[in-house]
């Protein structure tokens, strides 16, 4: 218990962190989204890969990544023990570094990427795992975030779907490389075809 409550307390300093970040940001004129944000293949915007999680274009960008980034870090906190940071090393450096290669030519900013790193982390494990916690927090973020999918897609201006796609994809692979151990007995013999 004394885990899950350092957890949910690295949960909420970093999303107290992102406020900060945001009203000094706002302060300055945004003046930190250009200096630190992703800038695909530019050496100068490689810093972004890991600056851009803490960089929002406005209140409203931050006010819609913080439930989702509540409710899955709070999923993640309860199920995956020690394996967080190496998560989150996985999604912010191989979702970012993706971006930093393959996006297109633009300022990335924003939480989503670590969101739907952590969406693809959460959906992919409990298919990797098949314990009874992870298939339920499974079964939970795609009820409550299964319509985020269609924010990988191209389309919407301002929003940037690469760091949707590249972020699920990461978390996706994080759940195949790191192996998270829930305490509970794995559902042996289940074909989730």
């Amino acid at each position: 218990m004394r885990a899950f409550f350092r957890r949910t307390t690295a949960l909420a300093a970093f999303v107290s962190l992102l406020w900060a970040v945001q009203v000094v940001n706002w302060i300055i004129g945004y003046g930190f989204n250009p200096a630190f944000g992703l800038i695909p293949r530019h050496v100068s915007g490689l810093d972004g890969v890991i600056a851009m999680p803490l960089l929002h274009a406005s209140f409203a960008h931050l006010m819609a990544n913080t439930p989702p980034l509540l409710v899955m870090g709070g999923l993640l906190a309860a199920t995956a023990t020690r394996a967080l940071p190496a998560v989150n090393a996985v999604v912010i450096g191989l979702g970012g570094g993706l971006v930093w290669l393959f996006g297109s030519s633009a300022i990335h900013i924003g939480a989503s990427g670590l969101i739907f790193g952590w969406f693809g982390f959460l959906v992919a494990r409990g298919l990797v795992d098949r314990s009874l916690i992870t298939l339920g927090a499974t079964l939970l973020v795609g009820f409550l975030y299964g319509s985020i999918l269609w924010g990988v897609l191209p389309g919407q201006p301002g929003v940037s779907w690469e760091a949707h796609l590249f972020g699920a994809i990461a978390g996706a692979a994080a759940a195949f490389l790191i192996r998270t151990h829930v305490h509970t007995p794995r559902l042996r013999d289940v074909n989730l075809e």
